[in-house]
């Protein structure tokens, strides 16, 4: 039987010759690439064509959150405990019949149950993806894998709006949708050729026990009862600071992002009511500046203090998230594409920072738990802070906000800088540039 030892060779660039992490990953980039149709598509036909208030376009990433915070923790818990190849092929299936009722949605009232239910399945695919991520993989080789999967994500941002622009000039809202569910499909079909993953999973875990001494990474932890590993989640990250600090830090972030993250369509509705391509084109934008902030990352020998990257990464999001709510109406695309790239670069950098340093300082037989809670805080967020950003915009008017907004999270950039040491504290070793004694002060 085929073992991830034996599949893999020992160098610093064979990633790719891993054939279950590559499988994995492409069908993982044909789901993003096609959520990315799906997401532009519905924005464009609620804000566009239905043209609903600010306060209903809140609601949609408030269903799409609910699901996250009832179910976050124990999707964590099954993805630690379930076959996850099982579980994310279940979830491709379900999730593309899903969207295909959604193409029929009449009318919001008839949208958002449709978006909850599919809601569902990605708070399990998540946890189940990022742990069999972490799981197929080498430790030398994690942040490679984080960086390409977040690759992928920014790069869907590209191609998705693109092309997903290019479609809705010629197209109506639902072929768009439709198209999400052809890569669903793909990403199901490509899962179904993967064989053997839990088995390199249990070889990697074993290795792991070998090397650190781990004793909760072996396969014994499957007779651990779910409450007591849920428990035993919820423990791990009250007590290791560095976890918490992170997870506190981006939930604070994510507070004030999520209150405009929605509400970019209504700012584009009202500075330039009659270009609808201008969000796809903003959007892509983002995702070539994620991008290349992500392959910089990568290229860095020097570490890093994790205060630093955080710090900069609110800071590149708040500056051009408050300058957008400065443009005059009638602007051109070339502002807009600007600001989408700033904003990119400062989300590429705080998101392949915090993914990394939940995953390298994480267990690998608990990953799945700590990405399910952090996927229940998140929602609990997203519940609230949607439906605050959607009344602020409706009473005070985008631009308004939009400055307000970006201006706070730059502020919490600042003060991520200022006290980055204090919250991740650098050792000795990473002063001195040890990349063999690295830990979680900096990557």
């Amino acid at each position: 039987m085929t073992t991830l030892s034996q599949s893999q060779p020992l160098t610093k660039t064979s990633l790719f010759r891993n054939k279950i992490y590559t499988r994995v990953y492409c069908a993982y980039a044909a789901a993003t690439f096609g959520d990315w149709f799906d997401t532009l598509a519905i924005q464009v036909l609620v804000g566009y064509r239905w043209q609903v208030s600010p306060l209903m376009l809140a609601l949609i990433p408030v269903v799409n959150a609910l699901p996250s915070v009832l179910l976050g923790s124990f999707a964590g818990v099954a993805a630690d405990r379930l076959n996850k190849l099982k579980l994310m092929r279940i979830c491709d299936l379900l999730t593309a019949l899903l969207t295909l009722l959604v193409i029929f949605a009449p009318s919001m009232l008839w949208l958002l149950p449709l978006l909850m239910l599919r809601a569902v399945l990605s708070t399990f695919i998540v946890p189940a993806q990022q742990s069999l991520t972490r799981s197929i993989v080498r430790e030398d080789q994690l942040l490679q894998a984080t960086s390409w999967n977040g690759i992928v994500n920014q790069g869907s941002k590209i191609a998705g709006p693109l092309l997903g622009g290019l479609a809705l000039s010629v197209l109506s809202p639902q072929w768009c949708i439709l198209l999400n569910v052809f890569f669903r499909m793909g990403s199901y079909f490509l899962l179904l050729t993967v064989r053997n993953a839990e088995t390199a999973g249990t070889d990697r875990a074993i290795e792991a026990v070998k090397e650190k001494g781990h004793p909760s990474e072996t396969s014994s932890e499957n007779k651990i009862p779910l409450r007591t590993m849920w428990r035993e989640g919820w423990g791990l990250l009250l007590q290791s600071r560095l976890l918490l600090a992170t997870m506190g830090f981006g939930l604070i972030g994510a507070l004030v992002i999520q209150m405009i993250d929605f509400q970019f369509t209504s700012l584009f509705r009202t500075i330039s009511p009659n270009q609808e391509s201008y969000l796809g084109w903003m959007v892509a934008a983002s995702g070539a500046g994620a991008i290349l902030m992500i392959m910089a990352l990568n290229k860095i020998k020097r570490t890093i203090g994790y205060g630093w990257k955080f710090g900069m990464g609110y800071a590149l999001i708040g500056v051009p998230v408050g300058a957008l709510g400065l443009l005059p109406h009638g602007v051109s695309v070339l502002p807009i594409l600007l600001l989408g790239f700033i904003l990119g670069l400062g989300n590429g950098l705080f998101m392949v920072t915090f993914n990394y340093c939940l995953q390298k300082e994480t267990p690998s037989s608990m990953v799945g738990r700590v990405f399910g809670i952090q996927s229940t805080i998140l929602g609990v967020v997203m519940i609230g802070a949607p439906l605050l950003g959607g009344l602020f915009v409706q009473m005070a008017g985008p631009e308004r906000i939009f400055f307000c907004f970006g201006a706070a999270i730059a502020l919490l950039g600042l003060l991520g800088i200022l006290f980055g040491r204090v919250l991740w504290p650098v050792t000795k070793a990473q002063e001195k540039g040890d990349p063999a004694k690295e830990t979680a002060a900096g990557i």
